[in-house]
C-alpha cells in the first residue's frame, strides 16, 4: 500500500538525518526535509501531508501550478520551487510559492519581484516570496546558477526588494566532483552570504545519496526525491 511505503520511507529519512546531526554535533531541528514531488500525484503529497510533511519541492511550475490547485485547501501547505524557472513563468509561480530556490540573476529576481507585487495586489498571496539564490560550483550554464563571484551583487538586489526575502542560497555539487569538498567551499560561501546579510541563513544543499556529508557542512534543507518518492514514474514529458 502506498501510504506504508511512503510512512516507512519517511521514517529511514527522518532516522538519516537525526544520525546526520548527532554525527555534526548539530541540532536536528534546525535541518529540513524537504520532499521532491516532480512527476508523482497530488495524491502522495496529500498522505505526506497527513503524516506532518508541510513542506514540498516541486521543479516544473506548470505541474507545481495544477498540483497547487487540486490541494488548495490543505493547510498549511508551503510550496518550493527548485527546478530553473523562466521569466515568463514569474507571475504564475508568484501565485502559489512560497520560496524559489534557484534564482541565479537580477533579471530574473526583478521579474519574481514585479510578479509578487501583482499577486499582492490581486490578493493571490498575503506575504513576500522567500527567494534562495542559486550558486554555481562549476559555471556550467546548464544547469544555472550565479558564479560565485556574481553572488554579493544578486544578494544586495534582492535584500532591497520589499517584495522578496533573501533567505540564502541553493547548490547543486558538479557531478563528477567531491561532494565534501564542493560543500565545504558552498559552506564558506555562505558563511561570507550571511556576513553581509544575516538573514540569509537557509542553505539548501544535499540530495538523497549525499544528504549526510551535505548536513554535516551546514545544511539546513535537505531536497530528497527517489529516497521518500521511489523511482519516478514514467513519463513523456
Amino acid at each position: 500500500m502506498r501510504a506504508e511505503v511512503l510512512a516507512r520511507r519517511l521514517k529511514g529519512l527522518l532516522a538519516r538525518i537525526d544520525a546526520a546531526c548527532a554525527a555534526a554535533g548539530r541540532d536536528p531541528g534546525d535541518v529540513r526535509l524537504l520532499p521532491v514531488t516532480k512527476y508523482f500525484p497530488a495524491s502522495d503529497i496529500a498522505e505526506l501531508h497527513r503524516l506532518g510533511r508541510r513542506d514540498f519541492g516541486e521543479n516544473r511550475p506548470q505541474e507545481a501550478d495544477a498540483k497547487a490547485a487540486e490541494l488548495g485547501e490543505l493547510r498549511p501547505l508551503r510550496w518550493h520551487l527548485i527546478g530553473r524557472l523562466q521569466r515568463n513563468k514569474a507571475r504564475q509561480v508568484a501565485r502559489w510559492a512560497y520560496a524559489v530556490h534557484s534564482v541565479d540573476s537580477e533579471r530574473l529576481a526583478t521579474a519574481l519581484e514585479s510578479a509578487v507585487a501583482a499577486a499582492l495586489d490581486a490578493g493571490e498571496r498575503e506575504s513576500p516570496l522567500e527567494v534562495l539564490i542559486q550558486v554555481s560550483l562549476d559555471a556550467d550554464p546548464g544547469r544555472g546558477g550565479v558564479r560565485p563571484d556574481g553572488l554579493p551583487a544578486l544578494a544586495d538586489r534582492i535584500a532591497k526588494s520589499a517584495e522578496l526575502r533573501l533567505a540564502g542560497m541553493m547548490a547543486i555539487p558538479p557531478l563528477a566532483a567531491d561532494p565534501d569538498a564542493e560543500f565545504a567551499r558552498l559552506a564558506g560561501l555562505h558563511t561570507r552570504l550571511c556576513a553581509e546579510h544575516p538573514a540569509a541563513t537557509e542553505l539548501s544543499a544535499g540530495m538523497s545519496n549525499d544528504l549526510e556529508r551535505a548536513i554535516a557542512h551546514g545544511s539546513t534543507c535537505v531536497r530528497v526525491g527517489t529516497a521518500l518518492m521511489g523511482e519516478r514514474p514514467i513519463t513523456s514529458a
